[in-house]
């Protein structure tokens, strides 16, 4: 969507903070023996208690409140019951609506003290947002986003999975345009005041080849590699973007 009122704003910034206060409630109970199960339902509490809806069971009928990625596990990891260990590595995405407003974001931690590796891959994907988000300006090219995250991931060594991509948001979870974490010389489209994306790279060590699980829903690497990403919801403006969650 592309805003054009300061209530619209102000919507927008209510689910952005449920979305961003659930996400940090989740990451608070992290620790070995829960389940992605447990952290689903205390995901579901707080979103009810800030008065929103999770969005991936409203828009697309997902079987749980958020989505919990383990490991080799990158994208739409179904909430289950196998209790996490110490070292695994945890994507949480959390999206949701508040009054037909929608926000979305994700990130992705150790279970008890990161691995060099975890801790590196992390780092790294977590730089490539930050600098993406340096990228976001009205006028500009929306392309630069892609291009900042491709160059961050050389800089460290990683590949961006390239079939997962950042969104238009707002009205609905997922809306025109694709804001890809990849650079296109074609694409010509330029980011204008108001509107509002989410940015998301996905990272890994391994080929960045991934397929989908028996479950309908998980996307796993091909490889076993870990994979990380970490994502916001925010309003392109001609002054930098106004983060969301």
């Amino acid at each position: 969507m592309t805003i054009d009122s300061d209530d619209e704003l102000t919507a927008l910034k209510r689910v952005g903070t449920a979305v961003r206060e659930t996400l940090a409630t989740m990451r608070g109970l992290l620790q070995p023996g829960v389940t992605p199960l447990e952290l689903d339902a205390a995901g579901r509490d707080c979103l009810r208690a800030f008065g929103a809806r999770p969005a991936p069971e409203l828009a697309y009928g997902f079987p749980g409140a958020t989505c919990i990625s383990v490991n080799d596990c990158v994208a739409h990891g179904v909430p289950d019951k196998r209790p996490l260990r110490q070292g695994d590595l945890v994507n949480i995405d959390v999206s949701a609506e508040i009054d037909g407003y929608w926000a979305d974001s994700g990130a992705s931690f150790s279970v008890g003290p990161p691995s060099k590796e975890i801790r590196k891959l992390c780092r790294t994907t977590r730089r490539a947002l930050d600098r993406a988000i340096q990228a976001v300006r009205a006028g500009r090219p929306i392309n630069a986003i892609g291009q900042a995250v491709e160059k961050e991931a050389r800089r460290g060594g990683y590949r961006v999975i390239p079939e997962l991509a950042g969104h238009g948001v707002g009205r609905a979870i997922h809306e025109p345009p694709t804001v890809s974490n990849t650079y296109n010389p074609k694409d010509r489209q330029l980011l204008h005041e108001g509107l509002v994306i989410t940015i998301e790279p996905f990272l890994t060590k391994g080929s960045g080849r991934i397929y989908q699980a028996d479950d309908g829903w998980t996307l796993k690497t091909v490889d076993g590699a870990l994979a990380a990403q970490f994502e916001h919801s925010m309003v392109v403006t001609k002054g930098g973007p106004v983060i969301l969650t």
